[in-house]
């Protein structure tokens, strides 16, 4: 976790910090070693939400896209009482889920139906993708407007965990260096759509306009009214 709970404020980690986890009450201890990124830690048994996995650098750096308040909300089931910690979720309740280790279809889906209006972003490069390999998506493909493509045969080119996916999934390779240009904020990212009718539709949006949709609130919109349209085509 980026922050704890101290004299009821939200805390980052620092050495020798305590403070308590803002989903369960309970100790945590600030852990700020040189191998991993500074975060807490409850103090003896596992994070108590299931769904959280360690940070890395990546998580951190698209986590810093957004508002503070915006990061690490915890969102609760009104009829359940479950909840969870978002990795994001804006002022217009989308919720931004950041996925660098491997999930398997049972979470994913459990997810998807708890948080409901949310986004994958994936980083590409640790999910059995290489950028080559992903790039010969564009050998089989049937352009339908600017930088949107129905996919042929994407089970060849995409986790097929993630073409079931029930709500967007973004592929980021954000990492790999080699295919970037100067401005970071300008390299292409993936979207996956919802699978309709069995078909799979891709576009390719900047990082930039990424961020500015979902912080704008214009994410939702943009995506009801342009799956409508797609499908239709």
């Amino acid at each position: 976790m980026r922050f704890a709970i101290i004299d009821s404020n939200r805390i980052e980690a620092q050495p020798g910090l305590k403070g308590k986890c803002p989903r369960c009450d309970r100790p945590v201890i600030a852990k700020c070693g040189a191998q991993r990124i500074h975060h807490w830690a409850h103090q003896k048994d596992k994070m108590c939400d299931r769904w959280w996995e360690p940070e890395t650098d990546w998580h951190r750096s698209w986590k810093n896209n957004y508002a503070q308040d915006w990061q690490e909300v915890i969102r609760p089931d009104e009829l359940t009482g479950e909840t969870h910690i978002a990795d994001i979720c804006t002022p217009h309740s989308l919720v931004i889920e950041f996925q660098h280790s491997p999930i398997n279809s049972l979470e994913r889906i459990s997810r998807e139906r708890f948080y409901k209006d949310m986004v994958w972003v994936i980083d590409g490069l640790k999910n059995k993708l290489t950028y080559k390999r992903f790039l010969k998506w564009r050998e089989y493909r049937y352009p339908l407007k600017p930088s949107v493509y129905r996919i042929v045969h994407p089970e060849i080119y995409f986790p097929v965990q993630w073409l079931e996916s029930l709500v967007p999934v973004v592929l980021d390779f954000g990492s790999d260096n080699d295919h970037l240009g100067s401005d970071v904020y300008e390299h292409k990212l993936y979207c996956l759509f919802p699978r309709f009718e069995g078909r799979t539709i891709l576009a390719e949006i900047t990082k930039k306009a990424f961020v500015n949709y979902t912080t704008n609130g214009k994410w939702q919109s943009r995506v009801i009214a342009g799956l409508a349209e797609l499908y239709q085509l």
